[in-house]
């Protein structure tokens, strides 16, 4: 190993093969890595795993399980204790949904739950994702909650006791604690946004109302405090984020804050003050983000022994200048955990981290996620590709699979146009076997499909347009209505598309492989190519980038529209079926009012009862991709 400018370089020679501890589950790559910035408090933090515990099994680069996510920390744990520094983890929310091992048991989560509390948390909170069910949110109140011990916090969430009736908080609304080693004394707030579309036993209070409550003033007025602590469900740069800085910053002038954040799916990194950051960790348990401090006051201790000579040494150095934050977005697999641990294959995991990989195996052999329906005979991207394209998940889903199965059989000779959010599309698909767990990374919500008959199809072809915004916005669509990208709009490749069913032939699309040249010159694999408030030196794998593409918010398709040759014009229905997914239906028709139409709930109807988005692809691919890979 030889290290240039913070930069792990591995030399092949050196290198040995590493194992994923799920069977199926694809070796990492070994790659040119940066160092983990160690200071005197040190964060790992995971955000929106939504059910991927036991990693990405068809992506090396993420596929690191919960099990080896645990010995990491208990491996960091050890290291920080060597050096008497400070280690916490943090989670941020929407741990569910997204993944066959959360969705396809009966109750959903019932492997998940136990998996994620084997891993010790010091400050968690709520997603959305975990509001959208009255059983959901249940299930965190007298499950999740209890699990950790006061380290679960709801600032702004208060939840309907299911045997009382009595509106409570979900959990405490702060903690304040001081770390073991540094004597840090920290004031934590667990926070969600201004959701809205939670089931109607939950109550999310509105942040900036939160922050005038008597009992969040009188908590932030402790003098006592070394470092606030917000973690929440909520955008970095929000104003939700907002009310809470200023709030601490009228009272608090000094102080430093962490924040740390979610559900845009990105990794991301925010500057509020020179004593307050804010980091995101992106999705899908492909991120797990190190966030460090150095330079915060030690109000817990007065013993100047109790922590390391170099670490008292740095942090008096740096109290007078201010503190300094610093932060790593780390690839999720084996290779990254070995290399930031100086340790291998036999040396790293854990027997606790063993044990929780085997819950997972066994988790995923009793839910039979690697069954397969057919095979994939290329790769299907939701942001990797343009739309539309041919490799685009959304032009397949417009052209192949809808005009052969939506369909109601009591109205199959009618027109229709079908609208459906990109957004219920969750993540790609890869060339290769189509199992159950691909089914629910795919799709894994439970929406069925609704109608409205009959609707004049000069009014319902300007939907389209209405819903994708391309008029002046008339509602606010909520933020996960459109299929999210792993990366900020800064980061797209292109903000363009058309969605007109057709697209474009082959020759006229961007290859996503990346450009020829200096990208591959150092034959790195594609992936994260972060760059945030603090540069382009975030992540700590280097990888050749990766082609990203905006989507539009909704996308179209004719069914059984009246045919005639390719060189006459298409003829228009005078009436049509209007078929969408149930998530979506209040949008619809706001937009519908908005073109004049006195159309409300009582006219629609659900249509092919029973399917939901999941079972359609399903039965789709058993139909067409036969066969074994």
């Amino acid at each position: 190993m030889i290290l240039r400018s913070g930069i792990w370089i591995w030399l092949s020679s050196f290198s040995a093969h590493v194992h994923s501890s799920q069977p199926s589950a694809p070796e990492p790559v070994s790659a040119p890595l940066r160092e983990l910035p160690w200071g005197q408090l040190n964060f790992l933090h995971t955000t929106d795993t939504h059910g991927w515990h036991a990693g990405h099994l068809q992506e090396p680069s993420y596929s690191g399980d919960w099990g080896d996510y645990v010995s990491f920390a208990e491996r960091l744990r050890e290291r920080a204790e060597e050096e008497r520094v400070d280690l916490l983890l943090i989670d941020t929310g929407d741990r569910i949904e997204g993944n066959g091992l959360y969705d396809a048991s009966d109750p959903k989560g019932k492997y998940t739950q136990d998996i994620f509390k084997e891993q010790q948390m010091d400050v968690i909170c709520t997603g959305n994702h975990e509001l959208y069910h009255k059983s959901s949110s249940e299930n965190e109140y007298l499950s999740t909650v209890p699990k950790f011990h006061g380290n679960y916090l709801a600032s702004n969430l208060d939840i309907l006791d299911p045997d009382s009736g009595e509106r409570v908080p979900l959990a405490p609304r702060f903690r304040k604690f001081t770390t073991k080693n540094q004597g840090i004394r920290i004031l934590a707030f667990g926070f969600l946004f201004d959701f809205t579309g939670n089931a109607n036993n939950t109550i999310v209070e509105a942040v900036e109302k939160t922050v005038q409550q008597k009992w969040f003033l009188e908590a932030i007025h402790d003098r006592g405090v070394d470092l606030f602590v917000v973690a929440g469900h909520v955008l970095l740069d929000s104003p939700e984020y907002s009310a809470i800085f200023k709030a601490i910053r009228e009272v608090q002038w000094d102080t430093p804050i962490q924040f740390f954040g979610g559900h845009t799916h990105i990794r991301d990194y925010f500057k509020y003050d020179s004593k307050a950051y804010g980091l995101e960790s992106g999705r899908y348990m492909e991120t797990v983000g190190f966030m460090s401090i150095t330079g915060l006051s030690t109000g817990g201790k007065s013993d100047s022994h109790s922590a390391g000579a170099n670490a008292n040494a740095n942090a008096k150095s740096m109290l007078a200048a201010g503190p300094k934050f610093s932060r790593r977005y780390i690839d999720n697999n084996l290779y990254s955990f070995h290399q930031h641990t100086s340790l291998n294959s036999t040396t790293f995991p854990t027997s606790h981290g063993r044990n929780v990989s085997a819950m997972i195996a066994s988790a995923r052999k009793a839910l039979d996620l690697d069954h397969g329906f057919g095979c994939a005979p290329t790769d299907l991207w939701t942001n990797r590709a343009p739309f539309p394209s041919e490799n685009s998940i959304f032009s397949w889903l417009q052209t192949e699979v809808f005009p052969s199965t939506i369909s109601d059989a009591a109205r199959k000779e009618v027109p229709r146009l079908l609208i459906i959010n990109t957004g219920g599309i969750r993540f790609d698909i890869f060339k290769g076997p189509f199992t159950v767990d691909t089914t629910y990374t795919v799709s894994p919500f439970t929406s069925g499909f609704r109608y409205i008959r009959d609707v004049p199809y000069e009014t319902a072809k300007k939907l389209i347009k209405i819903l994708n915004q391309e008029v002046p916005q008339i509602f606010e669509l909520p933020y996960d209505f459109a299929a999210r990208m792993p990366v900020s709009d800064d980061s797209l490749w292109s903000t363009s598309f058309d969605t007109h069913p057709t697209f474009h032939h082959p020759h006229n699309q961007i290859p996503f492989s990346p450009d020829s040249g200096d990208d591959n010159k150092d034959n790195l694999t594609p992936g994260y190519t972060t760059t945030d408030a603090a540069g382009s030196d975030g992540d700590d794998t280097l990888h050749s980038p990766i082609k990203f593409y905006k989507v539009p918010n909704v996308f179209e398709t004719r069914i059984s529209f009246p045919s005639v040759s390719s060189s006459e014009p298409e003829p228009e229905p005078e009436t049509v079926d209007l078929v969408y997914t149930d998530f979506i239906e209040r949008y619809v028709l706001l937009a519908l009012k908005f073109l004049g139409t006195d159309y409300e709930e009582g006219d629609t109807g659900v249509y092919m009862e029973g399917k939901s988005m999941t079972g359609v692809i399903r039965e789709w691919v058993e139909g067409n991709w036969k066969g074994e890979c």
